[in-house]
């Protein structure tokens, strides 16, 4: 099989397995709302933020520096000192935050919840951080060696697991919880099986932390990047939560969330293009890793751009069916800011391979860094004034500088072709798709689904009459499936 159908391959076995793990949103989304109402669906919010902001704080970029760096190993002894430190060093500091975070657990709660009765939330949350953190380092180690099925097959167990046990206890009435106790506990199961088949292939080594230093100066420059990433997309819910109410998160969520299926599309190529660039650039193959990057972006694009028409053309019909009445105004607004911003994180997950390919991270700490505090400023002056819909507007802002930058920092070390000619050909197509939308208002989740499978065939057509696929792709993807 070619480096290219590979890296198809990859591909679209993690889009596959994103599909199955997303739907855990999708569904605990309308159980959640529905069962607890906005307020109750604000606290789980809250929640999965908090894990999220601590999530690269407690791995310190060591698992991002696994996949990149063990890639192109095969020395044994190598590859278990290097992964028994990141490990161990992972662990040690994700337990120091998760102790400091139990005992804040009080004034926590009364900040980010406002109310001291979810000490307990803030208690199991703090728990979770490690647990949490050692998967990250887990499910890179199989990442960096590009076993996609393995990473496929652990996802869908965790992810469905979660779900199953999730969606059972809070439909019998056991609240937020003991919804948090189920996912930690599927999470330390799944935590253990993954150790175990690590240590089935490569052994157990006490490490002396030889390389540390140096995974770290590469690691470390990527919290900044992270942190303000996560201020960018996510500490809107405590900006909303400070200004407003809880139930006012938990609507933005819910919006945010839905808007959140076109990272579907992002998620296989931030999975698939570090080890799979990683290794060609090694290797001096630039052409390989050009044409890798001309094709992420065209693909991603011709499903991204369509998805954020129709989402937001859809977002009343979609969130009357997931959740209730009071969602309905409100996050209908926020929809399609938040559909574009996402298809600009598309964009700069393409041509950020670029920076980390070349060990530019400090970059992203300056380009994160700076959408941040404008992010943080503009959410500060417009949610106290336009509520969630300034929310929407301020993430909008900040991904759209951010791409921006990017793109231009990254042409400054080499580029790859872009197909201007196809955007333009994708953006007619969803267009005329648009106008179905328009004409046929669905109600109900049968007529929505119907619709979107109508409107995916008359995109196809319009996109090929127009030659937006050349043939020899066409051809290129007839093989992969036959593969």
């Amino acid at each position: 099989m070619s480096v290219y159908k590979k890296f198809a391959k990859d591909t679209g076995i993690i889009g596959i397995t994103n599909i199955i793990t997303n739907l855990r949103g999708l569904i605990l989304l309308p159980i959640i709302a529905k069962t607890l109402g906005p307020s109750g669906y604000g606290i789980w919010a809250q929640v999965m933020v908090t894990l999220s902001l601590l999530g690269p704080v407690s791995v310190l970029g060591l698992d991002f520096t696994l996949t990149r760096f063990l890639a192109a190993k095969t020395d044994k002894k190598q590859i278990q000192e290097d992964f028994f430190s990141v490990f161990i060093t992972v662990l040690c500091w994700s337990s120091l935050i998760a102790l400091i975070l139990f005992i804040l657990a009080n004034p926590i709660a009364n900040t980010i919840f406002s109310d001291g009765n979810a000490t307990q939330i803030v208690e199991i949350t703090a728990i979770i951080v490690p647990a949490w953190a050692t998967n990250l380092v887990f499910t890179n180690f199989f990442r960096a060696f590009r076993q996609m099925k393995t990473c496929s097959l652990l996802a869908i167990i965790q992810n469905v697991g979660e779900t199953i046990v999730i969606a059972f206890l809070v439909l019998l009435g056991f609240g937020i919880f003991c919804a948090l106790v189920s996912l930690l506990a599927v999470r330390i199961f799944m935590d253990v099986f993954m150790f175990c088949m690590i240590i089935s292939h490569i052994g157990v080594k006490l490490p002396d932390f030889s390389n540390i230093k140096a995974y770290l100066n590469f690691g470390l420059p990527l919290i900044p990047s992270d942190l303000s990433w996560w201020i960018v997309n996510s500490s809107d819910r405590y900006i909303i939560g400070l200004f407003t109410k809880t139930a006012q998160v938990g609507i933005y969520s819910a919006a945010y969330s839905i808007s959140g299926i076109i990272l579907l599309f992002v998620a296989p190529l931030s999975f698939v293009l570090p080890p799979s660039l990683s290794k060609l650039y090694d290797e001096s193959k630039m052409t390989e890793v050009k044409t890798h990057l001309a094709y992420s972006l065209k693909y991603f694009l011709m499903l991204a751009i369509p998805s954020a028409f129709g989402l937001s053309l859809l977002a009343k019909p979609i969130l009357s069916t997931l959740t209730t009445s009071e969602f309905i105004s409100s996050g209908s607004l926020v929809i399609p800011f938040v559909a574009v911003s996402m298809v600009l994180f598309g964009v700069y997950t393409v041509f950020s391979q670029i920076l980390v390919l070349i060990k530019k991270t400090r970059i992203f700490g300056i380009l994160w860094g700076s959408s941040a505090i404008a992010n943080l400023i503009l959410n500060v002056i417009f949610v106290p004034v336009i509520g969630i819909l300034g929310a929407a507007i301020s993430t909008l802002i900040a991904f759209a500088v951010t791409t921006a930058f990017t793109v231009h920092f990254s042409f400054k070390y080499f580029k790859f072709n872009i197909d201007f000619w196809f955007i333009l050909k994708s953006i007619f197509a969803s267009i005329v798709m648009s106008l179905v939308i328009i004409k046929w208002s669905p109600v109900g989740i049968s007529n929505i689904l119907i619709e979107i499978g109508v409107c995916a065939v008359v995109y196809t057509a319009v996109l090929l009459l127009l030659k937006g696929i050349r043939k020899e792709e066409i051809a290129f993807f007839k093989e992969l499936f036959r593969i």
